[in-house]
């Protein structure tokens, strides 16, 4: 309990501002200038920023390579086996596999995280015949372009006071780092198999969600996740719901909207920055609330049922993936090739 009442340091008040900074910056540019996509643009610079406390030259790198990447690999695999599930769904795991693979190294962690979330979402779209293939992969270039300027700019503006520890990250055994990639591949693939025979074009922070419990990369990470994001999640759409209501008609307007956004993602941020635990509670309340803001509250949409939609296929997807996680994990750990524990 004393995490929440302790005070925030100087310098995780400064990575709060450099969150709803960014966050509110991304949102704005993309409405003032019409770009498709407003939520690549809103939860790039949170994924960013929340997962990287400073911007140096390796976090820029690992995203931009991810992106440029991600849109070579879609418009490859788009154009050349669309029509052709049989073919899109191993080669989709190959795909899937080297990128948790780099995850489960530790160093390459931004690089494998962006890819895998890019990746799936960007598949299932072009997998559409109405979806703009390539304004789809410039959209994403783009959003993490504008991303890593916004994350140097915030980190500019609002500097850290004092020298941050630089965490080292502990060994891995061979076998650990095989179960790790296995299992976040196959439950990758199984995600985008589903959301494509069930034809989910709409439930983009569920199948987010399904990504994002893989990220601590072992069962017991993913199920102490799963709560966190559930809780994350109702309280994003909780606020989003409150925004609604506080705006009313008047959601069009961006001279109000951008300071709600600002107010949820500062609040959403200091939870995240206590936390101290990559994804938490503060993480997915942040994904949640640029998912709402990015993609669903503008003139005409009726953001209530777009956040009630949100909660229910996101439960559901915690619970669906945990059940595909345990299985895949107990079949995993019969081999010592593939054990996770040492």
């Amino acid at each position: 309990m004393n995490l929440w009442h302790r005070p925030l340091t100087a310098n995780e008040l400064r990575q709060c501002l450099r969150i709803a900074f960014g966050c509110t910056l991304g949102f704005l540019l993309c409405k003032l200038f019409g770009w498709n996509y407003g939520v690549l643009y809103t939860v790039t610079p949170v994924l960013l920023l929340g997962m990287v406390p400073v911007m140096n030259g390796h976090a820029a790198r690992q995203l931009m390579a991810a992106a440029v990447i991600c849109g070579v690999e879609v418009g490859l695999l788009g154009g050349l086996f669309g029509g052709h599930p049989g073919l899109m769904i191993p080669i989709a795991f190959l795909l899937f596999l080297y990128r948790f693979a780099a995850m489960s190294r530790g160093s390459l962690f931004l690089f494998g995280a962006n890819g895998v979330m890019s990746l799936s979402i960007m598949l299932h779209f072009a997998s559409y015949p109405q979806t703009d293939l390539n304004d789809l992969i410039f959209n994403n270039l783009w959003a993490s372009t504008l991303s890593v300027l916004i994350a140097y700019l915030m980190t500019a503006l609002i500097p850290d006071v004092e020298e941050r520890p630089k965490p080292a990250a502990p060994p891995k055994a061979p076998h650990r780092m095989r179960h790790e990639a296995l299992l976040g591949a196959s439950i990758a693939t199984l995600s985008f198999m589903v959301f494509q025979i069930f034809d989910l074009r709409d439930s983009m922070s569920a199948q987010a969600t399904t990504l994002l419990l893989l990220f601590p990369m072992h069962w017991n990470g993913a199920l102490s996740y799963a709560r966190k994001r559930a809780m994350g999640t109702l309280l994003g759409v909780t606020f989003g719901l409150l925004s609604q209501l506080v705006l009313y008609d008047w959601s069009g307007l961006l001279l109000l909207v951008a300071p709600m956004l600002w107010l949820g993602a500062m609040l959403f941020s200091h939870a995240h920055v206590k936390e101290a635990s990559g994804s938490g509670v503060g993480f997915g309340a942040l994904t949640t609330l640029g998912i709402l803001f990015g993609q669903y509250l503008a003139p005409g949409n009726d953001l209530v049922f777009s956040a009630l939609y949100r909660v229910s296929s996101i439960l559901f997807a915690i619970v669906a993936t945990l059940l595909a996680c345990y299985l895949i994990h107990r079949l995993l750990n019969r081999f010592e090739a593939t054990r996770f524990g040492y």
